[in-house]
């Protein structure tokens, strides 16, 4: 198999015998060969397909990362100090990791989500004792931020705004763990990396990692084809609040992804890959698969993307019935 060329990092798991509380094992997730897979879909076989398996950090997704760099950075330089509260806005995965990581070091969370995210990703929020505050559904996580700057404001000295859409701390996360990550689990082979677009900080991070080692690679952003996609993680950025992170100097190409093929391609990975991911990791792989379509024989490819989570969040919404 292809994945035995590789490190041995890209197929055993991680030790954490050496893991102090739960933080510790934020990072250093599987990549695993989904190889085969593309070349079911249609993919020539000179190119490869990764993925790195994010719902294995604590909390179950890549958020981990953005929130546990947020909150060190934040306690170093006094931002979040005793008798702070947290509060940040998120649409589920982030919130979170907020709740997991506040239950760890002993501060109060208060997550302002949209009224229509699902019951599980609610349940888990409360289940680490965030306080849970909703906004109007309709206004989806924009909303959101705009309500949490509005408490915020009444109120500044009670609370530490996370803000992970314009907190650097979110990117330098991926720059300091998830690019570094792939570029040791691909041996530097890395061709295309391919990731959605939500607060971007994934993105940005693992994107401006790997383009300094190697100005060669190709940095492909995902995002739903258009505002009325609705793809649970991502943003449509052309007429939603841009995060102040986004770096769109570092996009080499843009991709479209329409909330039916996120959910296929999420349905096939899930029959055929066996793995039960998000419908944000959908979207990653069926912009990879189409780059990967798209490489001439003469190219050999080493193509990754992001699995942001696994879909057991999203179960209630009934799609996967």
């Amino acid at each position: 198999m292809i994945a035995q060329t590789l490190s041995p990092i890209m197929t055993e798991s991680r030790v954490a015998d050496s893991a102090i509380s739960v933080l510790d094992d934020i990072g250093n997730t599987p990549m695993l060969d989904l190889t085969q897979f593309a070349h079911s879909c249609g993919v020539l076989d000179h190119v490869q397909l990764y993925a790195k398996a994010e719902w294995a950090n604590p909390g179950g997704s890549v958020k981990a990362r953005a929130a546990l760099k947020i909150v060190d950075e934040a306690e170093a330089d006094g931002r979040l100090g005793a008798g702070q509260i947290l509060i940040d806005s998120s649409s589920g995965n982030t919130a979170i990791a907020y709740a997991l990581v506040g239950a760890v070091r002993g501060f109060p969370v208060h997550l302002v989500m949209p009224k229509n995210v699902s019951r599980e990703r609610k349940a888990l929020v409360k289940a680490y004792g965030a306080t849970l505050i909703e906004s109007d559904p309709l206004e989806g996580s924009d909303g959101a931020i705009r309500l949490v700057r509005e408490i915020v404001a009444a109120d500044p000295q009670r609370y530490f705004y996370a803000d992970q859409y314009n907190n650097d701390a979110n990117w330098r996360a991926h720059y300091e763990g998830t690019g570094p990550e792939i570029w040791q689990q691909t041996q530097g082979r890395v061709t295309h990396f391919v990731a959605g677009l939500g607060t971007t900080g994934t993105f940005v991070g693992a994107g401006r990692f790997l383009r300094e080692q190697n100005a060669a690679t190709q940095l492909v952003a995902v995002q739903p084809e258009d505002e009325l996609s609705v793809i649970e993680g991502l943003k449509y950025l052309p007429t939603a609040i841009t995060p102040g992170i986004y770096a769109p100097s570092l996009v080499d190409r843009h991709m479209a992804v329409s909330a039916e093929t996120a959910w296929d391609v999420t349905q096939a990975l899930a029959r055929a890959a066996g793995l039960f991911v998000g419908f944000s990791s959908g979207a990653a792989v069926a912009a990879a698969i189409q780059v990967a379509k798209e490489l001439p024989r003469s190219a050999d490819g080493v193509v990754v993307t992001l699995l942001p989570d696994d879909g057991s969040k999203y179960v209630s919404l009934g799609l996967f019935d």
